[in-house]
């Protein structure tokens, strides 16, 4: 399925894989400050906004987000929780927010976490579809900006928002449970193991390199994100924006799903589809794909932001390998 990330250095970086059997067309796309959105359950579009940039599918002239920053620094990702993903009916005492609008409703709006806390507060996640065409995914939600965390996910009993301490989020089980379970790896350390099993017994580390010893390796969302959140939570870099970049693409490329090893259905395969990582700092997307492991870079400061239409890159999915001879 998926699995978001935060990572902070000098800047702070946002980013998600994308997992799944095929892709629906997705394309790097910057919605400007003058793009009119009309927002499903509101009587009328903001004169002006901020500015966007994200992995989106683009239909009828609108950007379904999958993942995305803003210029302030605001980064957001749905990822799939199939399931326990249940949205409310509309109501006249909050302001109605259609899930399919969800991301860039808030990062249109807000520069900070704190302020997106506001908004949700006051928040209605409507079960409201962008068309027959598409219905309703089934999503929860990170978001984040250098000050913190959040989860947000709309269940039968309500929608919940949780601060979220490692800034990771993975798919099912929902998020309190998801945290729960790295009680269960509370004594891994990237140290060499020590005996602890048993006084008086001869054990030995017969390897180098037995850090970790016990992190699970499979592929289930409850397995990732106890994965990613160990990785992230022990990584080491410089600040430089290559260091950095890089060993972004290195936790989550903890994960990757590779063809063959994630059966779906008959003779199909989860993979990654994509990579990203935001420079939230400097409004840059990055990313990489599965056929393509070069980091290829969108900046949204290289753009004219005060327009009135999408601005739109297709994705580099074809391998480019670098010769050296």
């Amino acid at each position: 399925m998926c699995t978001a990330a935060t990572y902070k250095t000098k800047d702070f970086y946002f980013g998600r894989t994308l997992d799944y059997e095929f892709s629906y067309g997705d394309e790097i796309t910057i919605t400007p400050r003058n793009y009119p959105f009309h927002f499903r359950h509101s009587d009328k579009a903001p004169d002006s906004h901020y500015a966007i940039i994200g992995m989106a599918h683009v239909a009828g002239d609108y950007p379904l987000y999958y993942d995305a920053i803003n210029e302030k620094g605001l980064g957001m990702a749905g990822l799939n929780f199939v399931g326990n993903a249940v949205y409310a009916e509309p109501v006249s005492d909050k302001e109605n927010v259609a899930q399919f609008e969800f991301i860039p409703w808030i990062l249109s709006q807000c520069a900070t976490l704190k302020e997106a806390r506001q908004r949700l507060s006051t928040m209605n996640l409507t079960n409201t579809q962008f068309s027959e065409n598409f219905p309703c995914a089934q999503l929860h939600w990170i978001l984040a900006d250098a000050s913190g965390c959040l989860v947000i996910e709309s269940m039968q009993d309500g929608l919940h928002i949780y601060e979220n301490p490692v800034g990771v989020l993975t798919n099912n089980p929902p998020f309190p449970q998801q945290m729960f379970q790295l009680n269960n790896y509370q004594s891994l350390s990237p140290r060499q193991p020590e005996n602890t099993f048993a006084p008086g017994l001869e054990l030995q580390s017969y390897s180098r390199g037995m850090g970790a010893l016990g992190l699970p390796g499979d592929l289930s969302s409850a397995s990732r994100f106890a994965k990613v959140a160990f990785t992230k939570m022990n990584s080491r870099s410089g600040d430089s924006e290559l260091e950095s970049v890089s060993q972004f693409f290195h936790i989550l490329g903890s994960v990757d799903q590779q063809r063959g090893c994630c059966e779906v259905a008959k003779g199909k395969y989860e993979i990654t589809l994509y990579t990203s990582c935001c420079n939230t700092t400097k409004g840059i997307y990055y990313y990489t794909t599965y056929e393509n492991h070069q980091i290829n870079a969108v900046d949204m400061h290289r753009e004219n932001l005060d327009t009135t239409v999408l601005i739109r890159y297709p994705v580099l999915a074809k391998q480019n390998i670098c010769f050296q001879n």
